[in-house]
Parts: structure tokens; C-alpha cells; sequence
């Protein structure tokens, strides 16, 4: 199939029936969205459907465009993720843009939940306690980052170490340790968080690291990346992959 071919059949899967918004008053630019996002980006790399998905559901919520965040929940749905997953891939962004950000996502993820009858609360995915949480968000991070990681916290000035602490105990111990998504699905959505909010790019080449001590490869980061083109444009693409190409040079 052609890359025309290829979005319609795409976009049916994620969508159903329904014409793009903007049939009716931008044919041009509908036609390109659909050919260049659902025709070319969604067949490139071997990432599944699912996990496209989640990848644009935290880079919409990155860039705050809601109404096209609401419109990938129901395309998120359709293609077989369940209300849990869609919860935590918005619930990792916390850390990394703030709660009043997220819960902008959040709420947009409720209406669309209720529309569709699905239950709320979701089954919760904690999995640490008030006593655990330090100790499990470090083990967490340790096991992504090694033994780097005591080295901050032993080398932060002191009037700082509440900032290592909360890293360990909030990042990496109320979110990284939660059920449903596991290591190395919530680094590579990290990746693509960090790549669409642009200027995090020491925090991005770290990530880089920890998605190939998590388990993804090479091809996967650049296929993760790719997936963020159209929400986040090219010059934050090609910032993310010459990170990538930097911790990974392409001829290892």
C-alpha cells in the first residue's frame, strides 16, 4: 500500500468512520496531517500501535494541546489500551512537567472516561508505602542509572539533598515503582516527555542511558522520537535524536 492507502486504513483503526476536523474548512492541511502523521510516521519503526499511542498521549500532554489529547484517548482505547495503562502513562509525566500539567491531562482523560462508561477511579497501581517509598524509588533509579546514584546523593551540597531525596523517593519510588507499565515502557516514555519539552537535554542523554539499561535499543529510541515528530516538530526532533546519536554513536 501507498502512504495514501496506508492513513486511511490507520486512521480508521485509531478512529473509526469519522472525518478529521478539519475536512470541512482545511482540506490542504487535513490531507497532510493524515498522509504524513498516519501514512508515514505511524509505519515507521517496529513499535507497536499501543505503544504509539502512549507515546502520544505524554507528548500531547507535554505540549498541553488538549483537545487533540482528548480525540488520542479514544484512539488509545481503540487500538486496545486499557483506562489503566492510558492513567499511568499520564500519571509518569508528572515529575517531569508538574502537577498543574498533568492534571490539566488528567481531567481531559476523565471526560473522555465517563463518555465512555468506563469506571473511575481506576484500580490504583501503588505498590510502595510511606516507609518503603525511598528505598524502593532508589532501588528503581539504581537499577536504570547504577551506582551513580549514591554519588549524587553523597555529593550534593546539604542545603540540596532534598532535592536528591525527592528524585529517589517521589520520581523513581511513587511513580517508577507503580504497576501496569513496567521499567522500560515508562523510560522510553521519559524519553519522549523530555524530548518534547525542549532544553532538557543533559536530563535526555541521561535517559538515553537508562533506556538501554532498561532494554530498549537503539532503533527503538529513534523509532520512540520519530512517533514525537508530528506533535513536537523537527528542531526538538533533531535535538533528541543528536543526543541519542551522541550516547549511541551510530557505528557501535
Amino acid at each position: 500500500m501507498n502512504r495514501v492507502e496506508l492513513s486511511e486504513k490507520k486512521y480508521e483503526e485509531l478512529f473509526g468512520k469519522h472525518t478529521g476536523p478539519l475536512t470541512e474548512t482545511d482540506p490542504d492541511m487535513q490531507e497532510m496531517l493524515n498522509r504524513f502523521i498516519f501514512g508515514e510516521v505511524f509505519c515507521q519503526g517496529n513499535l507497536s500501535d499501543k505503544t504509539r499511542e502512549l507515546i502520544t498521549l505524554v507528548v500531547l500532554t507535554t505540549n498541553q494541546t488538549l483537545e487533540q489529547l482528548n480525540a488520542h484517548v479514544f484512539a488509545a482505547l481503540n487500538v486496545g489500551l486499557s483506562a489503566v495503562e492510558i492513567k499511568e502513562a499520564i500519571y509518569q509525566c508528572v515529575p517531569y512537567l508538574g502537577f498543574p500539567k498533568t492534571l490539566n491531562a488528567i481531567q481531559q482523560v476523565n471526560e473522555v472516561f465517563k463518555m465512555m462508561s468506563i469506571p473511575l477511579p481506576v484500580e490504583s497501581q501503588k505498590t510502595v508505602t510511606e516507609e518503603s517509598r525511598f528505598e524502593e524509588g532508589l532501588k528503581a533509579q539504581k537499577s536504570i542509572f547504577g551506582d551513580v546514584i549514591d554519588q549524587m546523593h553523597e555529593t550534593a551540597p546539604e542545603n540540596q539533598k532534598h532535592i536528591q531525596n525527592y528524585l529517589s523517593a517521589f520520581c523513581f519510588g511513587d511513580i517508577y515503582t507503580r504497576g501496569c507499565l513496567d521499567l522500560k515502557v515508562r523510560e522510553l516514555l521519559t524519553l519522549c516527555i523530555l524530548s518534547a519539552l525542549g532544553g532538557c537535554e543533559n536530563q535526555l542523554k541521561s535517559h538515553v542511558f537508562g533506556n538501554l539499561k532498561a532494554g530498549n535499543d537503539k532503533n527503538t529510541l529513534i523509532a520512540a522520537v520519530t512517533q514525537c515528530l508530528p506533535y513536537m516538530g523537527f528542531p526538538r526532533t533533531l535535538n533528541a535524536l543528536s543526543c541519542i546519536n551522541e550516547i549511541i554513536p551510530e557505528n557501535n
